[in-house]
């Protein structure tokens, strides 16, 4: 049994994929009558279902999908940390139909001119209510955002912090610093965990050899240990470098080496405990 703890949906009708270039094959609906097939063959029985845009409707809609699918454990949504009435907010989403899927919240601070956008009064009070709320925090940030995550992190102890994508390393340069230093730094502390996900994304179609991956999977192993690392497909963004066979394929090859009790936390258990599942 395995737990994707990483993955979107999307349906162009219902509203754009700004983030989408022109061009690109992701530039299509994906829904979950797609993802299901590929995730069962995987062994994957349950999956957490992650937000895409910073519109308020979008959380609502993955709400009531994970009501209406068993596949969908939980869902990482997003809501505006800055508004003044972020707690009254989140218990309003709870409320709703699939409300009780609700387990995270998530921004798109890469997409934040501000390095220090995390650290931010009104961001910080945000975090608080999402902390209140029992939920934790999705990160996804770029390398040199990870300073900031790692100061939000000692700000907010009692918040979990889960970082997508190992802070999108970069992986088509093969280069480690500073990134290695940094996430290293996050993982110091024990209110964070880690997605080992959207690697062969960072990497490309060209350098996505398990070789060419191991140097990273093995420094977020050395740094978060398997007990605070969880695998996620990044579907479908992952389809421009991989399919989802060959994403699950390549995780269980970067993890032969571990036990199976070390596998088994980085596959299910680690997932099953952050989200609640």
């Amino acid at each position: 049994m395995t737990v994707d703890a990483h993955h979107h949906v999307w349906d162009l009708s219902v509203r754009d994929q700004d983030w989408i270039p022109e061009g690109s094959p992701l530039r299509r609906d994906f829904t979950l009558a797609d993802l299901e097939p590929e995730a069962r063959a995987a062994g994957v029985t349950r999956t957490v279902l992650v937000q895409t845009v910073t519109v308020p409707e979008e959380t609502p809609e993955f709400l009531a999908l994970a009501d209406a699918h068993d596949l969908i454990a939980a869902v990482v949504g997003w809501t505006d940390l800055t508004r003044p009435d972020v707690a009254d907010e989140l218990a309003r989403l709870r409320e709703r139909p699939g409300g009780v899927f609700l387990k995270g919240i998530r921004h798109q601070v890469q997409s934040e001119p501000d390095p220090q956008w995390l650290l931010r009064p009104d961001v910080h009070r945000g975090l608080t209510a999402v902390a209140d709320a029992g939920l934790v925090y999705d990160l996804v940030v770029l390398p040199h955002q990870l300073p900031a995550c790692a100061k939000a992190a000692q700000a907010l102890p009692h918040l979990t912090f889960v970082l997508d994508h190992l802070g999108k390393p970069p992986i088509a340069s093969g280069a480690l610093e500073p990134w290695a230093t940094d996430l290293r730094a996050l993982a110091a502390l024990p209110n964070t965990v880690c997605k080992v996900s959207g690697m062969v994304t960072e990497a490309g179609p060209d350098s996505r050899t398990v070789d060419d991956l191991r140097p990273y999977a093995e420094t977020a192993l050395e740094a978060f240990g398997p007990d605070r690392l969880m695998f996620g497909s990044d579907w479908p963004v992952c389809t421009s470098a991989a399919t989802y066979t060959e994403v699950h394929a390549i995780m269980a090859e970067l993890t032969a080496d571990l036990g199976e009790a070390d596998r088994r936390a980085l596959f299910q258990d680690t997932a099953t405990a952050v989200y609640g599942l």
